[in-house]
Parts: C-alpha cells; structure tokens; sequence
C-alpha cells in the first residue's frame, strides 16, 4: 500500500519547497479538533482552546469535519489553480485569494471530501449539476451527522455564499490565534524548505526526499515517488510540478495530494527531537502478524525475559527444535528478536525496544 507521484520529465526546477500559512492553519484547527493526534501540541492546544471565543469556537465545529477526519484540499488552493504550477502564498491572505479563484464545482468537490473518499482521486462528480451524485453526497453527509448535513446542503444551494462564510471564518481564526503561532513557526519552517532546496539543487531529488520523511522514496529510474501509507493512490505531475510543503504541527501525518486535475503535492512535518524512524508499512504488518500466533506469543513470554537457545525453548514448549526454529524465524523476519552467539551456544531474546514501539507505531502508520 502507498500513494505514488509519476514525475517522469520532470526537471527540478518545477520541484519547489515552500512553507504554506493555509496548510498550517488547516493542521493547526486539526490539532485543535483532535489532540490525541499530536501529543506534543497538547500544551499549545489547551492554552489556544482555553482563551477561544465561545462564538468563534462555535463556528468552527460547524466545518470541522474538513479538518477532523480529513485534511481537505480547500487548505492547499495552489493545486487547483490553472496550469498546475501554482505555488503557495506568502501570506493567508494570499492564499485565501487563490482559494477565492477555485471555481464553485473545485470548492464543493473539495470541501465535501469527507462524504466520497473512494471516488478522490477520480473526482467528476458534477456535484452541482447532476441530481442524483449531489443526493448521493446528501445521503453520506447525513450518515456522518446533522452538522455535515447542514453545511453539505448550504453549501450544494449556494455555494458562493458559504465560501465567503468560510473565508471569514479562516480569518477570524487568524486574529485569533493563528497570527501568533504563525510568527512563531514560520522562521522555522522557512528555513527548512530553504534546507530541502538546498539539498534538491545540490544532491539530488533521492537525498531531498530521504530528508524530508523515511517514508518517502525514489524509484531506480528516477521516475516514481512512492510515499509509504495505508492508503493506495496515484498521480502525475504531467507539464504542471511537483510542490512540497513543510509543516511543524503535523506529525505524524504525511499528507499527499492526488486528485485529478490539481497540481501533486506533499506535506510533511519537519524532523522533531526524539522522534524515531517509523516503520514502513510492509514491516509494521509483519511485526503484527509475526505475533499474532500464539506460539509465539508464548514465546515472546520467555524471550522477554532473557536469552534462550533453540533446545531451550523447545523443551519448556514442548516442541520438536524445527519447530521453534521456524517460529523464530518469523519473528527474527519482523526484527522483533535478536540472536547472539555465546560460545557454541546460540541465544535468542525479544528486543524489548521494537515491540513496547508497536502501539505508537501503528497509530502513526494510519495517521501518516
């Protein structure tokens, strides 16, 4: 599973990192909406939440849903613009203007992500023109509660009016409380991206994207970017480009734009003190799957607890030395044990480290 950027053709001078003030207020309201995602922000979250304005606040539970549980393309308006080759703003203010350029069909297909996620990356829905696809996004609307009821049919009737609604919400938030964290993040964000180019312009495409996320790769060819998600989509960057945008409040999301007919792009959170190196997905599924047989879970019971050879696990389990052998090498595949040699003795123990990471490891493989 993973989501893929064909850039073939692509010349590094359409490649392009930039810090984006929309993108980090949309992972700033997720954040807010949804803190056990980001424990590292809880402390920001609390003192934003605490002095919010009731009202303020109100109004934002009214859309949270492009935030909540999706990381909607409203928030990256760059994309859709014409040419695919549009860049962030330097300013909200810039960026509001170019979400104020999407055209109705690109904001309503956009803003209602969360009611036809199978259908992302092949989005022609004509939501406002065909009767039966815009009663089809009331019906998920209303699966998902009353409030996305009511912003999805404010929005199919009058488009125009709920964007403005939402614009002046964005800027409300500023005033609020985006401005300050804004000031603060921005310095390091910019200086980041000024990083990633420097790399790009220097060592190439692979070092940049190495640098940017564990989880993102280069093919041999130089042709396919693959990022490492639960998640399955594909893109190409065509004749538009390929913009990459940093964040400090999304970890662990690792975020990839792919719908159709709006510019690639990635967002990725900048590296934070004591973070490790996750796990790609294909070796996540196999540390769970490794334990999820009980011989090994009885296993893992004695291997946590010291180092045993092969005929000592065989005889306090019962088993023929085969057949703990094969068990071992299952988990010795998932890099759950490690094997030293004493002597002519060969011992095995849990390494305590990996498998105590599994939960934390697994909430950021489908959060990423």
């Amino acid at each position: 599973m993973s989501v893929s950027i064909d850039i073939t053709g692509l010349p590094l001078e359409r490649i392009h990192v930039v810090p984006s003030p929309l993108a980090e207020l949309g992972m700033a309201l997720h954040a807010l909406s949804e803190p056990g995602h980001h424990p590292g922000l809880q402390g920001w979250a609390t003192a934003v939440s605490t002095r919010l304005d009731p009202c303020l606040a109100d109004r934002m539970c009214e859309a949270d849903f492009l935030w909540r549980t999706t990381f909607s393309d409203v928030f990256t308006p760059f994309a859709g613009l014409p040419g695919q080759n549009g860049l962030p703003g330097a300013t909200l203010a810039e960026e509001l203007d170019q979400l104020d350029k999407l055209s109705d069909e690109q904001f309503v297909d956009a803003a209602l992500e969360f009611t036809c996620q199978s259908t992302y990356a092949e989005p022609d829905r004509n939501l406002l023109s065909d009767p039966a696809v815009r009663q089809r996004a009331l019906d998920l609307a209303a699966a998902r509660g009353p409030l996305q009821m009511r912003f999805t049919k404010r929005l199919l009737d009058d488009p125009p009016i709920v964007r403005a609604w939402f614009r002046t919400l964005l800027e409300d938030c500023e005033e609020a409380f985006f401005a300050d964290t804004w000031a603060r993040v921005s310095h390091q964000l910019a200086a980041d991206a000024r990083h990633k180019t420097e790399l790009l312009r220097r060592k190439g495409l692979p070092e940049a994207l190495r640098a940017m996320s564990g989880s993102v790769s280069l093919d041999e060819s130089g042709r396919l970017i693959t990022v490492d998600k639960i998640s399955v989509g594909r893109t190409t960057t065509g004749q538009g480009g390929l913009v990459i945008v940093p964040t400090s409040l999304g970890w662990p999301h690792l975020w990839v734009l792919h719908r159709k007919g709006w510019q690639a792009s990635i967002t990725y959170p900048i590296s934070s003190p004591g973070l490790t190196s996750p796990p790609s997905v294909e070796q996540l599924t196999r540390r769970m799957a490794a334990l999820a047989h009980p011989v090994r879970m009885r296993l893992c019971r004695h291997l946590a607890r010291g180092a045993y050879t092969t005929s000592e696990l065989a005889d306090a389990h019962g088993m023929t030395a085969p057949e703990i052998s094969r068990h071992l090498s299952v988990l010795k595949k998932a890099d759950l044990v490690s094997t030293r040699r004493r002597g002519r003795y060969v011992q095995h123990q849990l390494d305590i480290s990996v498998v105590s990471r599994l939960g934390s490891d697994f909430i950021e493989g489908v959060l990423r």
